[in-house]
């Protein structure tokens, strides 16, 4: 009887000492997987709340060497507020349909390839500095490839999470 008791002991202890060794060794995995999964879960929480709709265009066409203009409102049409830092990182591309070109954010828009904004005195109903739901951004676009009237405007707008939005319209 002693000995039974003594094998029974010695399964408890190994038992004990194997459950031990698989939980140093799962909880790392687990705590990594769970991690991720809530990081993962952010960015798509904040993808589905972070909307904008293009609300109205305009283009004016230019005679080289003088560029287009392009004028383009958006207003955030989300539940979550975009910094004006992401609206600072944002991609617009614009021009003629099959001739448009990435533009480069500048202070005030005049030279072919560059792209501004206006989100200041009338566009940020609060003064927060944030593009909030409800608040309308002005986006003004030059392109050399914006030549006569009646030409189709290519215009996109890409936030730095992704969400973009893109639309054709003609220039006058």
């Amino acid at each position: 009887m002693s000995a039974e008791t003594f094998t029974t002991a010695i399964f408890l202890v190994t038992a004990v000492i194997a459950a031990g060794v698989l939980v140093n060794a799962l909880f790392p995995v687990v705590y990594t997987m769970v991690g991720t999964f809530s990081s993962a879960s952010h960015e798509s929480d904040v993808q589905l709340r972070t909307d904008f709709k293009i609300i109205t265009t305009t283009a004016n066409h230019g005679t080289l060497p003088d560029p287009g203009i392009a004028h383009i409102w958006l207003k955030n049409i989300g539940s979550s507020r975009i910094s004006v830092g992401d609206i600072e990182r944002s991609d617009v591309f614009c021009g003629a349909v099959d001739n448009f070109d990435r533009m480069g954010l500048v202070e005030d828009a005049t030279e072919h390839g560059q792209w501004s904004y206006e989100f200041g005195e009338g566009y940020d109903l609060n003064g927060n500095d944030n593009w909030d739901p409800g608040e309308t951004v002005k986006i003004t676009a030059v392109s050399n490839t914006i030549t006569e009237t009646g030409h189709i405007v290519y215009f996109q707008f890409a936030l730095p999470n992704g969400i973009w939005r893109s639309t054709e319209f003609t220039a006058r």
